[in-house]
């Protein structure tokens, strides 16, 4: 018998539409998982129940006429996020008790839409690394196999997805940090184009590199997300791409993305590093797909090289450097502060001077891919990490060396701006998730989005689920919320 947290968050809001469920039953059912589960996966620093009851009892008091998409779905807000009224750490002890006193624009049109949070889910400090292992909650863990990172910065949101204890969750991305969770996780992790989500109301827009977006289980679910986040707001210092007609659910719906050309690639672009067969493979099953859609998928070498990593590595010292109270620099991660101590001894000059090198290299990159629609590469260099493995030897130089190689194509596309999404299309050998990387044009989200969507369709559908999914269910659940494990 399905449990609530089998279904899609659409399928979740067309139950409620139907009157088969409320937003209430959710919001409950979730809970009761998270307080079972959570911990376990790592997926949350703080849990605000009587917050989400109180939205899931408005959300229910909406005519169905008025409703969104996924209006009372469940869901839940990364750590980074500013969030109004709720801590928000960071990911760092140094903000433990930090209360936002305004939402950032992302979370105001998630709950305009009518979701409900559930909380703030665990990220790395400061969003600096990849992996979600910090001093203000248990380290974010790999549903499929809980010795396995659930990676980073988005790490809590892949978990609370994975697991199911939320159908979707907001992420974001300045290197990769929702793409390699998802590809860990088995999720689709989508990067929008440059400007298409506002990074308001506060910050800079940190050199065009992050972003936040979405984190779900199938294409459609993902879609529905992004039209609640990519609301264009005055002021912003990226003009946001027109969003298609209907949007862009709309558009993974249909799944029509005509006849394209996929250049296809394997090696790695900021690090000389040999790629696992498993990632091979699964690059190989979906440029397969993607061929027997009408697609032509031709090889090509990677819009850029290692030759980036240097540039990219000064910027991301400088998106270290977030104010920190001087009094708790301390309470800092070693590899924060060897980030902030780089970043401090850079001058205006050389980061002027990287921004011009590094735009130098992207226009390169541009008019070496510009005969392909898409780009289809493996999202990792390696299908999965254990916990502690990168900051194993406590040589933090050392740890982003590592964190350099198991990713080394995420982060151009932050450089570039372009759209990108993992899609978990492959598997190990012993049954773990692998997920490939699909990246457009600038401001071709709808164009990926389809293919995203058809190659889904092609694949037979991949929302799998581990074996945790099945751990806990309404029949094993304590009415309080406390939660006794499935024998």
């Amino acid at each position: 018998m399905a449990e609530p947290h089998d279904l899609t968050a659409l399928e979740q809001a067309a139950a409620m539409t139907r009157g088969e469920l409320s937003s209430v039953d959710l919001v409950e059912h979730s809970l009761r998982r998270v307080a079972a589960l959570g911990d376990t996966v790592g997926a949350f620093v703080t849990v605000t129940p009587e917050l989400a009851r109180q939205a899931a009892r408005a959300a229910d008091a909406v005519p169905n006429e008025e409703r969104g998409p996924l209006h009372g779905v469940p869901t839940a807000i990364k750590d980074l996020t500013l969030t109004a009224g709720v801590r928000t750490t960071f990911g760092s002890a140094a903000f433990v008790d930090f209360v936002p006193p305004v939402d950032a624009d992302v979370v105001r049109f998630i709950k305009a839409a009518g979701l409900v949070s559930l909380g703030k889910t665990t990220t790395s400090e400061l969003g600096c690394s990849l992996y979600s292992e910090g001093r203000v909650a248990p380290p974010a863990r790999n549903p499929w196999q809980l010795a396995y990172t659930a990676g980073g910065s988005s790490g809590g949101a892949a978990a609370a997805v994975a697991a199911g204890l939320v159908p979707v969750a907001q992420g974001s991305d300045g290197g990769g940090s929702l793409r390699i969770p998802a590809s860990l996780c088995g999720l689709v992790g989508y990067k929008p184009s440059r400007g298409l989500v506002s990074g308001g109301p506060v910050g800079s827009g940190a050199f065009g590199l992050p972003t936040a977006g979405p984190l779900g289980r199938t294409v459609t679910d993902v879609a529905a997300l992004l039209d609640v986040m990519a609301v264009p707001v005055p002021g912003e210092p990226y003009l946001p791409p027109p969003a298609p007609p209907g949007g862009y659910l709309a558009v993974a719906r249909r799944a029509e993305p005509g006849p394209l050309r996929i250049g296809r690639f394997t090696t790695p672009m900021l690090a000389d590093e040999p790629v696992h067969s498993d990632c091979v493979a699964a690059v190989d099953r979906a440029a397969a797909l993607l061929a027997a859609a009408g697609h032509e998928v031709v090889e090509v070498p990677p819009p850029l090289g290692p030759a980036a990593w240097p540039l990219f590595e000064t910027l991301w010292y400088v998106l270290a450097l977030a104010p920190v109270p001087p009094q708790r620099e301390a309470e800092l991660l070693p590899l924060t502060r060897l980030l902030r101590a780089r970043g401090a001894e850079l001058s205006a000059g050389t980061l002027t001077a990287t921004l011009g090198e590094l735009q130098a290299q992207v226009r390169l990159g541009a008019r070496r891919t510009a005969g392909y629609d898409l780009l289809l590469c493996p999202t990792l260099a390696t299908p999965q990490a254990p916990v502690g493995w990168f900051s194993a030897d406590a040589d933090p130089a050392a740890d982003f060396d590592r964190q350099r190689r198991f990713s080394p194509y995420c982060a151009i596309f932050n450089v570039t701006g372009d759209p990108s999404v993992s899609l978990p299309v492959g598997t190990t050998t012993d049954g773990l998730p692998v997920g490939v990387l699909l990246t457009g044009r600038y401001g071709d989200d709808a164009r990926l989005i389809a293919t995203a969507a058809q190659l889904e369709n092609c694949s037979d559908g991949w929302d799998r689920h581990p074996a945790i999914w099945r751990a806990v269910d309404s029949a094993n659940v304590n009415g309080d919320g406390v939660g006794r494990s499935a024998a």
